[in-house]
């Protein structure tokens, strides 16, 4: 498989060392030096992109990709007010993407059970739910693109809770209706997520640590090997659901 890796930060390059571990070729490597790819043979010739950059820059990357008949796998976040725009130029036929918040294995595994947790939690109004998350001093976006998702998936999942609020505090939101989340941004911290459901008698806690960059970049890798041979807009669940031959734990 030809691979083209847009971005070659830290992510990039740990993309990279996988794809050679995995017998893929890297058919070229795009940043902000060297735009030009895009119309190359070389861009062309690829069977998929991974596209790991900056908020800025993602649309613009997605639709170079469009333009160029690849497929690409896009792990960018802060962007996503234009994902209703590209999803519908993949429904008619205008590109490819696989957009995720998180492509840890063991996030996405996390989310599924934030999933179904909310809705057992739903039942018994005395727990209240509460979001942390904790990143590098390097992550420009907060809540994190992770965070973001796994609290509108618990607003989808629990009708008690109408929406989310960033605070310094769980404490400062008022409105039990709303999940409070605390964004930290401390150190080198690949990625900690918990979510904490609180009442008077106890506390219900689950969460998600990453140890290093690398499970996020196996990860995208995975998805761009499923995602190659696919047409139109695809998730991680689709990719999970495929690849564990179950239906419903991952939706």
């Amino acid at each position: 498989m030809k691979v083209a890796i847009i971005g070659y930060g830290k992510m990039g390059r740990m993309i990279h060392q996988i794809l050679r571990e995995r017998g893929h070729e890297v058919s070229v490597i795009i940043d902000e030096h060297n735009q030009e790819e895009f119309a190359s043979r070389a861009f062309a010739s690829s069977d998929v992109a991974i596209e790991f950059t900056r908020p800025t820059s993602a649309v613009g990357d997605i639709l170079g990709c469009f333009a160029a008949g690849v497929p690409v796998v896009c792990g960018t976040t802060g962007w996503t007010d234009a994902l209703p725009e590209l999803r519908d130029m993949c429904a008619k036929g205008k590109g490819t993407l696989l957009w995720s918040s998180n492509f840890s294995i063991g996030m996405n595994i996390f989310m599924a059970l934030n999933r179904y947790l909310t809705s057992v939690m739903s039942k018994f109004p005395a727990y209240t739910p509460s979001m942390e998350e904790i990143h590098h001093i390097h992550k420009l976006d907060h809540p994190s693109g992770t965070a973001i998702t796994l609290a509108e998936e618990l607003v989808a999942n629990d009708p008690a809770v109408s929406g989310w609020e960033e605070v310094e505090e769980p404490a400062e939101v008022k409105d039990g209706r709303v999940l409070p989340i605390v964004a930290r941004r401390e150190g080198e911290v690949p990625g900690v997520h918990s979510i904490c459901w609180e009442s008077e008698a106890d506390t219900v806690t689950i969460t998600h640590s990453a140890k290093s960059r690398m499970g996020f970049a196996l990860g995208a890798v995975l998805a761009a090997e499923w995602l190659s041979s696919r047409k139109g807009f695809h998730t991680m669940s689709e990719m999970l659901s495929d690849y564990t031959e179950t239906t419903g734990i991952f939706s």
